[in-house]
C-alpha cells in the first residue's frame, strides 16, 4: 500500500518587501511619541533599527553602515561664550519631574491651576501632573512652603529630574 502525501494548504506567507520588519518600526516609532523621547534603538547582533525625530530617516543598518559627524573644532577666541548654569534643578526649594512626559497644572482644561505664585502649600499637595504613556501622575510636594517661582508651562513636555517649580 503506497502512502500518498497530502498537499499544504495552508497559505504561504508572502516575503517581505524591505529587510526592516514595518510593523516593528510603527511600534517603535508610537513608543518615541508616548513618551516623549528624540530617538530610540535597538538591535540584535549586527543588525540595528534607530529611529530619530526632526528630519532624521529611519534607519536600518549594520553599526558600521552608520555614518557620524566629525566633531568641531573652535578655536578658543571662536568658542562662544559659556552658558549660564542651570541654577533651577540644583536649588534646594526646586521641585523636580520623577519622569519624562508632558506636565499639566491643572486636573483639566480650563479648571484652576494646582498652585500659583505666592500659594502656601503642604507636604503632599498636587502642583502638577506629569503624563507618561497615558498614565497621569501626579507630582506632590516634598515637604511645605510657599511657592517662589513656577518653571513648567502647562502642556510643555519635560525630562527626568528638570525643575517644575520653586519652594522658598
Amino acid at each position: 500500500m503506497a502512502v500518498k502525501p497530502v498537499p499544504d494548504t495552508r497559505p504561504e506567507e508572502p516575503e517581505p518587501m524591505f529587510g526592516p520588519d514595518v510593523e516593528l518600526i510603527r511600534a517603535l516609532a508610537a513608543v518615541l511619541d508616548e513618551a516623549g523621547l528624540t530617538e530610540i534603538e535597538i538591535g540584535e547582533g549586527a543588525n540595528r533599527i534607530r529611529i530619530a525625530r526632526q528630519g532624521a530617516a529611519i534607519a536600518a543598518a549594520p553599526p558600521a553602515a552608520a555614518a557620524r559627524p566629525a566633531p568641531v573644532v573652535l578655536e578658543p577666541e571662536q568658542a562662544p561664550p559659556p552658558a549660564p548654569a542651570d541654577d533651577d534643578a540644583s536649588h534646594p526649594g526646586a521641585v523636580t519631574s520623577p519622569l519624562v512626559g508632558v506636565v499639566y497644572v491643572a486636573s483639566e482644561p480650563g479648571s484652576r491651576p494646582f498652585v500659583a505664585v505666592g500659594d502656601e502649600i503642604s507636604e503632599g499637595d498636587t502642583l502638577f501632573i506629569v503624563e507618561a504613556m497615558k498614565t497621569m501622575n501626579p507630582v506632590r510636594a516634598p515637604r511645605g512652603g510657599r511657592v517662589s517661582r513656577i518653571l513648567a508651562e502647562n502642556g510643555a513636555r519635560v525630562e527626568y529630574g528638570e525643575a517644575l517649580l520653586i519652594l522658598e
